[in-house]
């Protein structure tokens, strides 16, 4: 289900899906670099003003699905337009800024992007652009980028399946202080809610 926050702006209804924190693991397989399985932290949040903003951290996993060492950082702001057009301005720790275009589909949760304009720092690796398709499919969010260098056209990159985090204090904190009979909970104090 996805849940509508009362304060969040009105032009950002459409993206309400993205909303929260997901984990999960996808997989990375670029020619020049170590084709791996990978964990991934992705957050969207609003302060009420008209964008979310986005973090994401990933980061290489050994057999057992144990973090190796980081893989990639980005982080942006999203916007939607009224014609459920999507622009996107990211940051990633390679060095490189993009500004991303794409557009919500109509009547469902899934966002085509492809990159605009791309700056990079002479400490960056090769990159000419990218696409990526972001969806909300039975209360997961998953996606899939592809990307060009100069010498390698246009191709998937790296792929991802999450799952929305609980924030269990919320939850915990938004427990009545009388819970039915035959309920035990405790407070995020450790006391004991009173049945």
């Amino acid at each position: 289900m996805i849940e509508i926050p009362s304060d969040l702006n009105p032009a950002l209804v459409p993206l309400a899906f993205l909303l929260g924190n997901w984990e999960g693991a996808g997989v990375a397989d670029f020619p020049g670099t170590e084709k791996c399985n990978f964990g991934q932290e992705v957050t969207f949040t609003h302060d009420g003003r008209d964008f979310l903003e986005y973090t994401s951290h990933s980061w290489v996993l050994d057999a057992e699905g144990k973090k190796v060492r980081p893989l990639e950082s980005e982080s942006g702001y999203w916007r939607i337009d009224a014609d459920r057009k999507v622009e996107i301005v990211m940051c990633r720790d390679q060095g490189v800024v993009e500004v991303w275009y794409g557009e919500l589909a109509d009547q469902k949760p899934q966002i085509d992007l492809a990159t605009d304009a791309i700056a990079r720092t002479a400490a960056s690796g090769p990159y000419s652009g990218g696409k990526r398709l972001y969806g909300y499919v039975n209360s997961d969010l998953m996606w899939v980028g592809e990307k060009s260098t100069p010498d390698v056209p246009l191709r998937p990159y790296m792929s991802a399946h999450l799952k929305k985090v609980a924030d269990l204090k919320e939850w915990a904190e938004s427990l009545p202080d009388d819970m039915p009979d035959g309920v035990s909970f405790f407070r995020p104090d450790g006391t004991p809610y009173n049945p």
